[in-house]
C-alpha cells in the first residue's frame, strides 16, 4: 500500500511551486494564494484539490493560465535534470526547441541551454540535425558567433545543447513594433556596423567550409554594447557534405523572407553565395524597415525572390548613400554568379562605405565606374556600330523602299518631260 504521507508531500511541493510561479508571473496575489491554501487545509477530502484547481475555481486565474503554469513547471522539471547545470529561467521558445538561461555549476558561469522537446526527440532526423548543429558550432571560434560549449542527453531522453549566453535581443525583436518588440529603426551607420560584424563571422565560417543557410534578423543577437552575434546553426551544412546535400535535393531549407533563389529551387550545389544573398536581404530589412519581398503567403514571397526585380533600398529610404544600395543589390542578385565572388569582398565594400568611400567590388561587378565618370563630366559616350556589308544592305527593307521610291520619281519626271516636248 502506498505511503499517503509521501503522496501528500509531493502534492505539497507541487502546490508550493505553483503558488510561487503564479505569484512571480503576476497571475495571482499573495492573499489569493493564501486563501486557496487555507481552503486546502480545511478540506477533509483525502484527494484534495490542487492549488491550481482552487485558483481557477475561485476565479483568481483562468483555465488557460493554469495550463500555462503546469506547462512551465513541466519544462522546469525536464531541464532541471540536465547534470551539471542549474536552471534559472526560459529565454525563448521556437517550433524546434526551447532555450533556457542556466548556470554551469563546475565553472560558476551563466550559459544558454537549448532543449529538444520530447516529441522531437522521437524523430531521428530532428535528433541528428540537433547534434549536427552542435558539432558545426564547435568548429567555429569567432567573437561574432555564439560559441558551443556542450551537447548531450539526459537519462530521460531529453537532448540538450549548451552554448554561450548572450545578453541582448535579436534584430527581429529590436525592429518588431511595440508592445512585442522595441520598434527600433537602424541608421545607415548602425546597420553597417552590425553587418560588418556578421559578414566577418560568415567569412570565418565559409573559410572552414560551412554555410549557415538561415541568415536572418532572428538569428542575429545585438548586445547593449553593440556587439553582433550570429546564432542558430540548425540549418548549417558543410559544402562538401554531398550525402546530406543529395538527401535534401528539391527541398527549400531557409526562411522565406531571406532565402536565396537556389535554396528555393532545392539545388544540390548550394555554396557560400546563398548566405551572401540572405545577408543582403537582412541588410535590406535593416535599412528600409521591411523585408525585400512581401506577400500574403510564404510561397508567394519565395516566388518573388525567384522572379520579381528588387526595388533598390535607396528608392525606399532616400536618405541612404548610393554605396549601401549597390552592396545590397549585388548581394541579392538572382544569379549567384553575379553576386560577390568572396565573402571577404563584401566585407571590404561594407567597410569602405562605412568610411564614406565607394564600394570597389560592387561597382566593378556592375561596371558602375564608367557610368560614374560620365555623370561627373557630362560628356556623351561614343558607341561604335559596325558597318553592314553590301549584301546586308540589299536585304534591308529600308533599302528596298528607297530604291522603289527613287524609281517612281524617275518615271514621273520622264512623263512630265515627254508631255512638255509634245506641246512644243
Amino acid at each position: 500500500m502506498p505511503d499517503g504521507s509521501t503522496a501528500t508531500g509531493i502534492s505539497t511541493n507541487l502546490d508550493t511551486e505553483v503558488g510561487k510561479l503564479a505569484l512571480d508571473s503576476g497571475l495571482a496575489t499573495q492573499t489569493e494564494i493564501e486563501f486557496c491554501r487555507e481552503q486546502q487545509k480545511q478540506s477533509s477530502d483525502p484527494n484534495q484539490r490542487s492549488l491550481a484547481d482552487l485558483l481557477v475555481e475561485n476565479a483568481f486565474i483562468t483555465v488557460n493560465q493554469a495550463k500555462r503554469i503546469k506547462s512551465q513547471l513541466e519544462e522546469r522539471k525536464n531541464t532541471s535534470q540536465i547534470p551539471g547545470y542549474q536552471l534559472i529561467g526560459r529565454i525563448g521558445k521556437g517550433a524546434m526547441a526551447t532555450v533556457y538561461k542556466a548556470r554551469q555549476l563546475s565553472l560558476d558561469r551563466i550559459v544558454a541551454i537549448k532543449v529538444l522537446p520530447k516529441r522531437m526527440s522521437e524523430n531521428k532526423e530532428f535528433v541528428d540535425r540537433f547534434y549536427y548543429e552542435g558539432r558545426a558550432a564547435a568548429k567555429l571560434s569567432h567573437n561574432n558567433i555564439v560559441q558551443a560549449i556542450d551537447v548531450g542527453s539526459t537519462p530521460d531522453g531529453f537532448h540538450f545543447f549548451v552554448m554561450e549566453y548572450i545578453e541582448g535581443l535579436t534584430l527581429y525583436d529590436l525592429m518588431l513594433p511595440p508592445p512585442t518588440g522595441q520598434g527600433r529603426s537602424f541608421s545607415e551607420a548602425e546597420a553597417l556596423d552590425t553587418m560588418i560584424q556578421i559578414t566577418d563571422a560568415l567569412a570565418h565560417a565559409h573559410n572552414r567550409g560551412l554555410i549557415h543557410r538561415d541568415v536572418k534578423p532572428k538569428n542575429i543577437i545585438l548586445t547593449p554594447e553593440g556587439v553582433a552575434k550570429l546564432t542558430d546553426l540548425g540549418l548549417a551544412r558543410e559544402v562538401n557534405d554531398t550525402q546530406l546535400a543529395e538527401s535534401e535535393a528539391g527541398k527549400a531549407y531557409g526562411t522565406p523572407y531571406y532565402i536565396s533563389p537556389e535554396q528555393i529551387r532545392g539545388d544540390v550545389d548550394i555554396d557560400f553565395r546563398a548566405d551572401i544573398y540572405s545577408l543582403g536581404a537582412t541588410m535590406y530589412h535593416l535599412v528600409t524597415g521591411r523585408p525585400p519581398f512581401e506577400a500574403d503567403t510564404p510561397s508567394a514571397v519565395m516566388h518573388k525572390h525567384l522572379k520579381q526585380a528588387l526595388r533598390p533600398p535607396d528608392h525606399i529610404n532616400t536618405a541612404l548613400s548610393p554605396g549601401i544600395s549597390e552592396i545590397v543589390e549585388v548581394a541579392m542578385a538572382k544569379e549567384r554568379e553575379e553576386r560577390y565572388a568572396r565573402t571577404e569582398d563584401m566585407l571590404e565594400d561594407l567597410r569602405a562605405v562605412r568610411s564614406n568611400q565607394p564600394p570597389t567590388h560592387a561597382r566593378r561587378i556592375v561596371d558602375l565606374d564608367s557610368l560614374a565618370q560620365v555623370e561627373e563630366t557630362g560628356k556623351t559616350v561614343d558607341i561604335s556600330v559596325p558597318k553592314p556589308s553590301w549584301t546586308e544592305v540589299f536585304d534591308q527593307p529600308a533599302f528596298v523602299v528607297v530604291v522603289v521610291a527613287a524609281g517612281i520619281s524617275v518615271l514621273i519626271n520622264l512623263i512630265f518631260l515627254v508631255v512638255a516636248l509634245t506641246r512644243h
